[in-house]
């Protein structure tokens, strides 16, 4: 990769893409935009939710963005262009091992810390929890910062205020 600047995984159902809101929450359903930036922006009716505003505001952060998603390598052909962003990085999850206890894990938890292999970074999920945390800070010698965001609204000013000032602080 050759950069020293931070990872920063991402999620996309949850932070880029919303869910889970009730009628009451919101009675006329999420908003969904007309146009990102991409031409194959349609592929998937759901990507009309995600706002096209959230590419620059990624690339303006001081890191280097990663997908950490089961849309694998579908998140650079779809999402991607509707944001702006160039192809991406994507991390590859490995198989599940039936023989591996998860201690309460995430299972994106173990393979990132490997995948970031001491680098400092940033984790955006909406699934990330408290042990994963834990988990985090006793296994990754580097910084992390594991930062849960609420798939009912996606990522949001406070999700880029606290991502861009940890990210700031971390970078070489």
């Amino acid at each position: 990769m050759g950069s020293t600047l931070p990872l920063l995984f991402l999620d996309v159902d949850g932070p880029l893409i919303p869910f889970g809101a009730t009628r009451e929450q919101l009675p006329d359903g999420y908003p969904t935009y007309e146009t990102g930036r991409g031409p194959r922006a349609t592929d998937n009716p759901l990507i009309a939710r995600i706002n096209p505003a959230l590419g620059p505001r990624l690339l303006a952060l001081p890191c280097t963005l990663v997908w950490a998603t089961t849309w694998m390598s579908d998140a650079n052909d779809s999402i991607a262009p509707w944001l702006g962003l160039p192809e991406l990085p994507v991390v590859d999850w490995p198989d599940p091992a039936d023989d591996e206890p998860a201690y309460g894990l995430h299972w994106k938890t173990r393979p990132l810390l490997d995948w970031a292999a001491g680098r400092p970074f940033a984790w955006i999920d909406d699934e990330i929890t408290h042990r994963d945390q834990q988990w985090a800070q006793a296994h990754h010698p580097g910084p992390a910062l594991l930062h849960r965001i609420d798939p009912r609204h996606g990522l949001s000013d406070q999700d880029f205020a606290t991502l861009g000032q940890w990210l700031k602080i971390h970078r070489s």
